[in-house]
């Protein structure tokens, strides 16, 4: 007798196992919007790449297919936001014109205007996500800490854990972004030093792995911009010194001078266009159009920060691209790791507000100190959570006696 290979989905441990479940799973979703008499399935399959089953969708008349409904392979969910929406439906059951539904769809939304004011939280990201409000903040744009490429990023012992803290923040952060709105993250290919000489280093393409998880949680892929540093800025890695000094085929390694800087955006189906005429201060619209020195290719060469006391800070000419590119004034910019600030000192410069998060206590002080160099007396009314706040800025003209032990104006 021989044996029965498991199924992809008994492999995966997934909950929904068989044609039959998702199937079942469907027809209840299609009774609830009333849809069960006038659609038909196809057969359902399963994307072990993504862990969910897709489930054609057929208009019983003829047996065109006029969308689809993808089901969480693991908990049975319907991912609505990875499923055809119902008017979508409606309208092609009833062959209707589908930019009339979705201009229907949209009429109803209010514009949101986020009431967060400028905050810097000190602890874990994950569980200050967890406290913020839903769609608070209209642009997120971090660098990550590199899988272990420095002795002081060596917090994982697993790259798998490495990447299950990234689709945490992933996952919260999708849920604290406004709708169509961006997700941006600085990141690079590690290098990971042999052990001894009798082991071969090893490359990492953490990029690709995070790509995949961005999709996984709901955000569309729209660029991937590279930003290319000075051709000496690569040396340090070590990487290519052998092939330099011996020239012998095989051991060529290109000397990384690039990172990518990943652009997401929060899956809708809300067009861009729409965030622009629906701003309700079209003034702040007109104020944040760019300039002609915009970047006109996906490569931008930027010096890369060495004066920073984070040892690996991005430039600020960064960030200010980022922030004047893919956010209005007045909007509210997210960093997760948040590092020494720099994209506060970015948001700030630019009209922007900022929330930032940090777990390390010595860049919350770096933060601290840089504030009102960013912001002025205004930075006296930054929320600090979790962390003491300093004490109040000062003018050019104020010393410390002028403020009493709480941090108070004397009277």
């Amino acid at each position: 007798m021989t044996d029965t290979k498991p199924l992809v989905s008994e492999r995966r441990r997934y909950l929904v196992t068989t044609v039959a479940q998702a199937k079942e799973i469907t027809v209840n979703w299609l009774t609830e919007i009333e849809l069960n008499h006038v659609v038909s399935l196809g057969l359902p399959e399963v994307d072990d790449r993504y862990h969910l089953w897709r489930v054609p969708l057929l208009r019983q008349l003829d047996d065109a297919r006029i969308g689809e409904l993808a089901i969480d392979a693991y908990n049975t969910a319907v991912l609505h936001e990875k499923s055809t929406k119902p008017e979508m439906l409606e309208a092609r059951l009833l062959k209707k014109d589908e930019a009339r539904a979705e201009k229907k769809r949209t009429t109803g939304i209010k514009y949101p205007i986020s009431t967060l004011r400028n905050t810097v939280g000190m602890g874990d990201c994950v569980q200050l996500l967890d406290e913020m409000p839903a769609a608070s903040v209209d642009l997120i744009f971090t660098s990550p800490p590199y899988f272990n490429a420095r002795p002081e990023y060596s917090d994982y012992e697993q790259y798998e854990q490495y990447l299950f803290k990234m689709r945490q923040v992933i996952k919260r952060a999708h849920g604290v972004l406004n709708e169509g709105r961006f997700f941006v993250m600085n990141t690079a290919p590690v290098l990971l030093r042999r052990a001894s000489r009798s082991e071969a280093s090893k490359r990492i393409a953490v990029p690709f792995d995070l790509h995949q998880i961005f999709i996984e949680e709901g955000f569309d892929f729209i660029d991937d911009i590279i930003w290319a540093k000075p051709e000496g800025a690569g040396w340090a890695t070590g990487r290519g010194r052998r092939f330099a000094a011996d020239r012998n085929p095989l051991q060529y390694k290109a000397v990384p001078v690039t990172e990518y800087v990943l652009v997401y955006r929060k899956r809708t189906d809300v067009l861009i266009d729409w965030h622009i005429r629906n701003h309700p201060d079209q003034s702040l619209v007109a104020a944040s159009k760019i300039g002609d020195d915009y970047e006109h290719t996906n490569i931008w060469r930027i010096q890369p920060n060495t004066r920073s006391k984070h040892p690996a800070a991005f430039p600020l000419e960064l960030a200010r691209k980022v922030v004047s590119y893919y956010s209005f004034k007045g909007d509210v910019v997210l960093d997760p790791f948040a590092g020494s600030g720099t994209v506060g000192d970015a948001a700030s410069g630019l009209g922007r507000r900022f929330v930032l998060f940090e777990l390390n206590p010595e860049y919350i002080k770096i933060v601290q100190e840089a504030a009102p160099s960013w912001l002025g007396k205004a930075a006296d009314d930054i929320l600090w959570l979790k962390c003491p706040p300093p004490p109040p800025a000062m003018t050019l003209f104020e010393t410390p006696s002028d403020y009493d032990a709480t941090g108070g104006e004397n009277a």
